[in-house]
């Protein structure tokens, strides 16, 4: 199916509101303090108490005694909730480990009980006099030492395959073949995993902090064992997320258990160094990759295997999935392999999949251009495909990664780069330039919505979409102004609350194009009610400034709205689209940095991200994305990396003080270019995401941009000091 429609059938082609820059209307509600999250319901006929969760001490192993005396008798102590106490509870389909652990443990810090006080000090206090003996077993924790015992998983991505690779690779005149490293990483949200839970009977009603309501409630309800539609869940604002808040987690089980045993509205919060071991991780990964080219630097076989480990019944970190679509070549081959760790859980962070494989492929690409002796980025536009290499009948809907290349070379002076490595000086610094593809696949999801028109000619959209600082309620109010040919101050957006319809949710850079295309259908809806009622006897009118118009008559908006609210209720869906067309988003990243020549500290002087993501809906929200992605880029380039202890079976730097990411004084002028492109096939709205794509190939641009500074080739991330000093005092002679 192809959106391509004349405007006056498809409103949103005409581009009044849409594509505009406007700033976010949430904005002041955000700087003012009067955006409500989830910790900060402060309704005084609540009476909230407060709980605070005991983690495990151990990695793996169970609980053989547990001495809760004297955290009752503490000070303003109301409850105190175990898993024993509270009885069996069901399993979330999404859920891998146990959120309220005992007497199994199965990683460090899971929720092991939840003590409710009269005041967060007083449940903090008596927490830490809960007493837990253990009977610890040892665990797996080091994924180098398991990787032989990496297995692929019956539920996995399956290997891919087209041609011979083992032969192409063999024959090829020109080969690479290298392994890299990339770490555990913490998503070090803003805003911690809160919630607060209300009982009302056998009815719940929980305020928390999530991406996907529809998700999380079917999940609470089955860890609860009660019916989804005695769940009411609201999460209007999020503090951030990175792909740590699309599941349930414990703040949200613990706060409705801690709410039931104390008769009490509770709040809880995890507390900072609680949510690196008892939440998901972005997981390590080893990725081996081989490439084949001819002389002349067209590549015959591309090969990529990844390793990585997670609990039993964990998932696989699908590094390698962005090397089935984003070079051509003859010969290929992708595999992954899972390996059972006892680390805590790792899930969803941040373009998962791409984030990490492309750390990896990139750099590849930079180490094959050099043996071939041409220019990275001659060496990556000599390699495009318009089609799914493994699948050449299907064709992408759109992609103009080349374009985004050819500006962003000529954009940032790409010709001024000097291909020897530590050429260039300024002063201390040994200066580099690098570049990176970007890639993320393109995904769309049902999505629906519902819009009520009133007698003041106001429209109001209801959806339990999320707006996790991406600009949701920005680009939704946006979408039904241009519909209904109305001024965002007639607009008003009410998103994250389980009584409206079930959107896409946040995340995987699909929620904004899918969102926005539910607002869209319910519009339709509401557009053919609106005309129906003032006696248009077609469907075929304007809707412009507040006005419906046919021919010489118009009446207003309002009009319709006369003796009752016009109310429509619609979703999109998108059919088989995915198969018929490979859909996905592309872009270049650009860096340079600048490497101390006595102290190897790196320093990133500019950055350039140039994206090719379908219509952009907003420039402003969507430029926010991109360069706060090419922040997290950096993080993952330089300094992001939790730290095993691989006896013990934790990760170390469990705060933010211990795990280091960018601040202000990292990041330097950054400038993001967007295509002016529409992809007629991925919505209504011929837009795509674009939130992840400013992460993906960010480190390895810096990577890159190391190298071309100093001549030294790092393939095991972080890029921090003591990679690079071994070398330094040689360069510097």
């Amino acid at each position: 199916m192809r959106f391509d429609t004349p405007a006056t059938t498809n409103p949103i082609d005409q581009g009044k509101v849409i594509g505009k820059h406007i700033t976010r209307i949430d904005g002041p509600r955000k700087v003012t303090g009067t955006a409500t999250y989830a910790y900060e319901w402060h309704d005084s006929s609540l009476d909230a108490a407060y709980g605070y969760v005991v983690g495990a001490a151990i990695a793996k192993g169970r609980i053989s005694s547990i001495d809760l005396g004297p955290a009752r008798a503490s000070p303003g102590v109301i409850a105190i909730v175990t898993a024993e106490s509270a009885g069996e509870l069901g399993k979330g389909r999404l859920n891998i480990a146990k959120l309220f652990g005992g007497p199994e443990i199965q990683h460090y810090h899971q929720a092991i009980a939840v003590v409710v006080a009269e005041t967060l000090e007083q449940a903090r206090a008596a927490a830490n006099l809960v007493r837990v003996d253990y009977i610890e077993e040892q665990g797996a924790y080091d994924l180098s030492a398991v990787r032989d015992s990496a297995i692929k998983p019956d539920d996995g991505e399956p290997d891919s395959a087209a041609g011979d690779f083992e032969a192409g690779f063999a024959a090829a005149p020109v080969k690479l073949d290298e392994t890299y490293t990339t770490p555990d990483q913490a998503h070090a949200m803003m805003e911690p995993f809160a919630s607060l839970a209300v009982w009302e009977g056998d009815e719940l009603t929980l305020w928390t902090s999530n991406q996907m309501i529809a998700w999380t409630r079917a999940d609470l309800a089955a860890t609860l064992k009660m019916d989804q539609s005695k769940v009411h869940l609201m999460s209007p604002f999020i503090g951030g997320g990175f792909g740590g808040k699309l599941f349930l987690r414990s703040d949200a089980v613990l706060a409705a258990l801690a709410a039931k045993a104390a008769k009490r509205a509770v709040k809880l919060s995890l507390p900072r160094p609680l949510m690196f071991n008892n939440s998901t991780h972005r997981p390590a990964t080893i990725q081996r990759i081989r490439i084949g080219a001819t002389p002349q630097g067209k590549i015959t076989a591309i090969a990529h295997e990844s390793w990585n480990g997670n609990l039993p019944e964990g998932k696989l970190e699908v590094a390698v999935q962005q090397t089935r679509l984003l070079y051509a070549g003859e010969h290929r081959m992708t595999a992954m392999r899972l390996a059972t760790l006892d680390l805590p859980e790792g899930n969803a962070m941040r373009a998962p999949g791409e984030a990490p494989g492309l750390m990896a492929l990139e750099i590849s690409m930079d180490e094959m251009a050099e043996n071939l002796g041409l220019d990275p980025v001659e060496f990556r536009i000599l390699n495009d495909t318009q089609v799914d290499p493994e699948d050449p009948k299907r064709p992408y809907s759109h992609r103009q990664l080349n374009e985004c290349f050819r500006i962003g070379a000529d954009r940032f002076d790409w010709n001024r780069r000097n291909p020897r490595p530590a050429q260039v000086r300024d002063g201390q610094w040994l200066v580099g330039m690098g570049v990176a593809a970007a890639f993320r696949n393109n995904i769309a999801l049902k999505s629906g919505a519902r819009v009520r028109l009133d007698a003041d000619g106001v429209v109001t959209v209801e959806t339990d979409m999320t707006d996790i600082g991406t600009g949701s309620y920005t680009i939704i109010a946006q979408t039904a102004a241009e519909m209904m040919g109305l001024g965002m101050d007639k607009v008003a957006v009410q998103l994250g609350d389980s009584r409206f319809p079930v959107s896409a949710g946040s995340g995987g850079q699909f929620g904004a194009n899918s969102s926005t295309s539910g607002v869209y259908a319910a519009c339709v809806k509401l557009r053919e009610a609106v005309a129906q009622r003032l006696g248009f006897n077609t469907t075929d009118v304007e809707f412009a400034d507040g006005m419906v118009r046919l021919g010489n008559r118009q009446v207003p908006l309002a009009e319709a709205a006369r003796g009752s609210d016009v109310v429509a209720e619609d979703s999109i869906e998108f059919g088989d689209l995915g198969k018929q067309f490979q859909q996905s988003t592309f872009g270049a990243h650009f860096v340079e940095v600048g490497v101390d020549i006595n102290t190897a500290e790196v320093r990133v002087r500019r950055m350039l991200g140039v994206c090719a993501a379908g219509r952009i809906l907003n420039p402003i929200t969507a430029r926010s994305q991109v360069i706060g992605a090419m922040t997290m880029g950096v993080g993952g380039a330089l300094m992001e990396e939790l730290a095993v202890e691989t006896r013990r079976g934790f990760f170390v730097n469990h705060d933010l003080a211990g795990y280091e990411v960018p601040v202000h004084a990292d990041i330097p002028h950054q400038e993001v270019i967007f295509l002016d492109e529409t992809d007629p096939y991925s919505s209504p709205m011929k837009a795509k995401g674009v939130g992840e794509l400013g992460l993906c190939g960010v480190a390895a641009a810096i990577a890159n941009a190391t190298y071309n500074a100093t001549g030294i080739r790092v393939r095991e991330y972080p890029i921090t000091l003591d990679k690079l000093l071994h070398a330094m005092p040689e360069i510097g002679a």
